[in-house]
């Protein structure tokens, strides 16, 4: 084998192992996701949208997918525009609480003071790293789409919003599982509305 051919199967072969980016949702249907969709979750304009900005919505609500993720690169645009208190987030690794609307696991988050940092779902209950604030007024674009990235490979998740890396954490509990479902949410307390598009995943 000649020294490009070589390269191009060497090439080839590390695509293969792992994996492309594959979109997550169509941008017209529910498949391959689970929640309320008949109350809080629609398709608008090729996105996932919960909530309302007409009514305060009433607990929080998760739209999953059925499939479970371990190591991964999560790319995606976000928006989120309501009362000073909306919120949302995306879930990773996470597993939904059985017959329930919650989940429990990691949350990469947004809103109020929130945006960029990583939340601990329903387990933990706490900020497991706090965005720095200036980073993120600088980067945030506020009431508008923005570009959020995770990726998770082994114990480490990483967070980048717009381009900037706002958490850099490893996990240390051996009994946290680093396997699950990723879903997006809309937090109950506001009139708010949360929207997520463009979702793209790379598994590693």
């Amino acid at each position: 084998m000649n020294p490009a051919s070589f390269l191009a199967a060497f090439l080839a072969s590390i695509a293969i192992s792992h994996g492309a980016p594959v979109p997550l949702f169509d941008g017209k249907s529910f498949e391959g996701w689970e929640g309320d969709t008949e109350k809080t979750w629609r398709i608008v304009e090729g996105a996932l949208v919960g909530g309302s900005l007409e009514t305060t919505v009433p607990r929080n609500e998760f739209l999953a997918t059925k499939k479970a993720f371990g190591n991964f690169e999560l790319r995606l645009k976000v928006k989120l525009v309501g009362e000073k208190d909306a919120n949302g987030g995306i879930q990773i690794r996470s597993k939904r609480i059985p017959n329930h609307h919650e989940m429990i696991g990691y949350q990469a988050d947004m809103g109020q003071h929130y945006w960029g940092s990583l939340y601990d779902e329903s387990r933990r209950n706490k900020l497991l790293v706090t965005a720095d604030k200036a980073v993120i007024e600088k980067a945030l674009k506020k009431d508008e789409w923005n570009d959020y990235v995770i990726r998770c490979e082994g114990p480490r998740i990483q967070l980048w919003l717009n381009g900037v890396q706002t958490v850099d954490f490893t996990e240390t509990d051996p009994k946290i599982e680093l396997n699950g479902n990723i879903a997006v949410q809309i937090h109950g307390g506001a009139k708010a509305v949360a929207s997520y598009r463009e979702i793209t995943i790379q598994e590693l």
